[in-house]
């Protein structure tokens, strides 16, 4: 079978890559902004046109050279997907004209002696001269385009399709992989966890808060279970957000919550739980998500327990009460066998179906224990009927003889009791209500 082929995007920063990514996906999952380095891992999308398929990267700019802390990996990030390419689509400026920078990168990519195609963006101007000074760059194709404003960017796909291999679609089917979002602040260590589990520098780490702006999902097989990993951007305080950019990182890794099923919190072992952290653990089980709490850099802990953090994180976010928490570390490698056996196990809670007349009994002997009143008149509501109607997270429906709300206090304790019966670790429960009378 022949592989999808992969399609990289490179060029220096600001010239319009992650637009075109966009523009061809059909989808804002690149980050787009007008200074340099807003994409600085490699970005991947399948694409399906016509039939053919293949694999396009974005990549972040290249200034090879560079001394900027955060430029530096994305450059390595972007060597990384040339090699892996089997068609570089090298992306320059119209407006901006042929710059000492694009000369550098043309002389690399022959040097590393890939196909190159080369895409100059931005001619949508009446006094930009398309080509100009480009075709010095040593490159037989050469091909105008406006990714803001689609021009030519179907030419462009016609010519990218003609010099790779021909691949079909593959059959969309549930391939069975287990979509997990790694949230968390930013410089918790959620790039540096999922560099240890694929074992692969798919995310840039740096000590720069903030380094991963991009969602960037990745594959992972651990037995016979099949993970989709999600790698989302750090969340901060919409005040704290001085760069519109890092505020679309933030609207990102919210939405990144609806595409999995899995939230791992990822926060500090070092530094303890922070009031962000229960913002974020709130973000995800206020979207139903599982969720498995992971405490990281528990290599740097000096002179404290476990159990002594694991109760300050329980006091501090109460509401995640169900979540399991996991201690972990990348240096020594500790703790990530318990992390996926957390997350196997909130999975089968997520999908756990209770018998009706094993959830019908547990109901009655609950409200027997402690009667749910009406606020009015202090009347004995009735339970009629109690029933599953959903998993993902698990949901029920309590039939009532006549109208009750229940208090805050009152779900909890019948959640408490779902648990206690029959598990749901890690997932969160919805309890529905709705009167039945005769």
């Amino acid at each position: 079978m022949i592989p999808i082929p992969k399609i990289a995007l490179v060029g220096r920063p600001n010239v319009g890559k992650s637009t075109l990514f966009n523009r061809i996906c059909g989808m804002r999952k690149a980050i787009t902004d007008s200074r340099a380095g807003s994409t600085r891992d490699r970005n991947y999308v399948q694409v399906t046109r016509e039939g053919f398929a293949f694999e396009l990267v974005d990549t972040g700019g290249l200034l090879l050279g560079s001394d900027d802390p955060l430029l530096g990996p994305a450059v390595e990030q972007a060597r990384t997907a040339i090699l892996e390419a089997d068609l570089v689509v090298f992306v320059v400026d119209a407006r901006a004209g042929l710059l000492p920078a694009d000369e550098e990168i043309a002389r690399q990519l022959r040097r590393d002696g890939k196909s190159v195609l080369v895409a100059v963006n931005k001619v949508e101007g009446e006094r930009v001269d398309a080509m100009g000074e480009f075709p010095r760059l040593g490159f037989d194709s050469l091909m105008a385009i406006s990714a803001e404003h689609a021009l030519g960017v179907g030419d462009l796909l016609d010519e990218v399709q003609a010099r790779v291999p021909q691949v079909e679609t593959p059959r969309v089917s549930d391939s069975g992989a287990l979509p997990v979002a790694f949230v968390g602040r930013p410089n918790v260590g959620k790039s540096s966890i999922i560099n240890t589990l694929l074992g692969d520098e798919r995310s840039v780490v740096s000590a720069v808060p903030g380094t991963t702006r991009d969602a960037v999902d990745s594959e992972l097989v651990r037995g016979e279970q099949r993970y989709r990993i999600v790698d989302t951007a750090g969340i901060r305080r919409v005040r704290l957000l001085k760069e519109s950019v890092d505020h679309v990182s933030v609207i990102q890794a919210r939405r990144n919550l609806e595409r999995a099923d899995i939230a791992v919190l990822v926060m500090d072992s070092a530094v303890g739980v922070r009031e962000m952290d229960a913002t974020i653990g709130g973000y995800a089980h206020e979207s139903s998500r599982g969720v498995v709490i992971a405490m990281n850099k528990w290599d740097l802990v000096q002179g404290r327990k476990q159990a002594e953090l694991e109760l300050e994180a329980r006091d501090n976010l109460k509401f995640l009460a169900y979540a399991p928490i996991v201690f972990t570390s990348t240096v020594t490698g500790k703790g990530f066998e318990r992390l996926f056996a957390a997350i196997d196990r909130v999975a089968a809670s997520q999908r756990t179906r209770v018998p009706t007349s094993q959830l019908n009994a547990m109901m009655t002997r609950a409200l027997q224990e402690h009667p749910l009143k009406l606020a009015r008149g202090g009347r004995r509501v009735r339970l009629l009927y109690a029933s599953q109607i959903g998993i993902l997270p698990p949901t029920f429906v309590l039939s009532f003889s006549q109208e009750a709300e229940l208090h805050f206090s009152y779900r909890r304790y019948l959640e408490n009791q779902l648990r206690a019966a029959f598990g749901f670790e890690g997932s969160p429960i919805i309890i529905r209500t709705r009167v039945r009378r005769h």
